[in-house]
C-alpha cells in the first residue's frame, strides 16, 4: 500500500549560509558601525540570537536576516519562534529566535483531522514528529498532499519518504 510522510525539518546548512550572509551585511552597514548589532547561531540548541542597542535596531537586523533566510529556503521564517526582547547590561537588548523542528503534536492532530474530514480514502497517523499517510491509490495520496499544502500555510510542511 503506497504511503508517504509529512515532515518539517529545517535545512541547517542553508540556514547557516543565510546567517553568514546577514552577518556580512550587518558588518558592512555604516549605521551599525560602533553599535552592539550582531547575530549568532547556536546550532546545538537551534537558537538564533539577535543583539542590538534598541528594539528598532533588532527590527533592522530582522529586515536583513529574514530575506536572506527566505532566499536560501522558502518559508523558513515561519518556523521561527520569537522569544520576548530582553534587556542586557545598560541599554542593550537581545532577542532569541528558536528554530522549530518537526511537526508539533497540535499541528499533527490538525493534519490528521483535515485528512479524515476530507473524505479522501487514505489513513493518516502520527509517527513521532511526522505524520504518515497511507492509501490504496497514488491519486488519492496526491489529492491529500494538495489539500494539506492548501490548508496549512502558517508552518512549512514537506512531504517525502514515498513508498509504493
Amino acid at each position: 500500500m503506497p504511503s508517504f510522510d509529512f515532515t518539517s525539518e529545517a535545512d541547517m546548512v542553508a540556514l547557516k549560509n543565510a546567517i553568514d550572509v546577514a552577518v556580512r551585511q550587518i558588518d558592512n552597514r555604516y549605521d551599525f558601525k560602533g553599535t552592539a548589532a550582531k547575530l549568532e547561531l547556536n546550532e546545538k540548541d537551534k537558537v538564533i540570537t539577535l543583539h542590538g542597542d534598541s528594539d528598532f535596531q533588532l527590527d533592522q537586523i530582522k529586515d536583513i536576516l529574514f530575506p536572506a533566510m527566505e532566499k536560501k529556503e522558502t518559508e523558513s521564517t515561519k518556523r521561527l519562534d520569537h522569544q520576548p526582547v530582553q534587556k542586557v547590561s545598560g541599554n542593550k537588548v537581545k532577542q532569541e529566535l528558536k528554530i522549530k523542528m518537526g511537526i508539533e503534536t497540535e499541528l499533527a492532530k490538525k493534519i490528521v483531522k483535515l485528512v479524515k474530514d476530507s473524505k479522501i480514502k487514505v489513513q493518516a497517523s502520527i509517527q513521532g514528529d511526522s505524520v504518515r499517510v497511507q492509501g490504496a491509490k497514488r491519486d488519492e495520496l496526491q489529492e491529500c498532499i494538495a489539500l494539506i499544502k492548501k490548508s496549512i500555510t502558517d508552518f512549512p510542511i514537506k512531504y517525502g519518504n514515498f513508498r509504493d
